[in-house]
């Protein structure tokens, strides 16, 4: 999914994601969804930047979860004590169970489909600890995006600049965005494409997947980064 780009992908975000601002909500959201939560397991950690963030300042045990195998190398590398897993959040079995499940960022909308939404949320509750919660910060919801978008972001650091320029476009209830990256260092300049597609669910569809997986969910409309949040705990 990110085999252009798993080495990049801080670069390019450190810019403007503001990691320690979202982490510090979603501690907040964890502490008070289950005061005594102590192990979290990140679904889609990616480069394991939340994790590592929640394990170091607010004292969680944070394991990962990512299907990249490139993110999981690099969220090894910030999380030594614990275990990140190479798996399909659709379909993972892990011997273990956690306080709290959150999967960030929108990473939820990889599963695609509905099937594979109902999928997610079924591995969660398998994998949650009594009185644990879930967290999860969606993707968009179908009409909000606007097709032909065209997005351009950039960084440089340590002999290192990377330009990105993303198109979307909008095919039924998936989301499709073509990424298009020109990476300049000493030796010349490269270039790498991705395609990520997403699916996009309604607040009541994605509220009837969690059901489905027995757990019930809340949804609050802004979220640590304006996409909207739920929070969800076994019935």
């Amino acid at each position: 999914m990110f085999s252009g780009s798993a080495d990049l992908y801080d670069l390019l975000y450190s810019g403007f994601k503001d990691y320690d601002a979202e982490s510090a909500a979603i501690a907040e959201t964890i502490r008070a969804g289950h005061a005594n939560a102590v192990r979290v397991l990140d679904v889609g950690c990616g480069t394991g930047e939340h994790a590592r963030i929640l394990t170091e300042r607010y004292g969680y045990h944070v394991d990962g979860l990512d299907i990249d195998s490139g993110f999981v190398r690099i969220a090894q590398g910030k999380l030594p004590g614990a275990a990140v897993h190479a798996a399909d959040m659709t379909q993972f079995d892990l011997d273990a169970r956690y306080d709290a499940i959150v999967c960030l960022f929108s990473s939820i909308g990889y599963v695609r489909t509905l099937d594979g939404l109902r999928s997610a949320f079924g591995r969660f509750r398998v994998h949650l600890a009594a009185a644990g919660i879930v967290v999860v910060e969606p993707w968009f919801e179908p009409g909000v995006l606007v097709p032909g978008r065209v997005m351009v972001n950039q960084a440089a650091r340590d002999g290192v600049t990377v330009c990105r320029m993303s198109h979307l476009t909008i095919e039924g209830r998936l989301s499709r965005i073509r990424f298009e990256y020109l990476i300049g260092r000493q030796s010349g300049i490269e270039r790498a494409t991705e395609t990520h597609e997403l699916g996009l669910f309604t607040v009541a569809e994605t509220i009837a997947c969690f059901a489905a997986a027995g757990l019930n969910a809340i949804h609050y409309p802004q979220g640590p980064s304006g996409r909207g949040l739920y929070v969800a705990q076994a019935v």
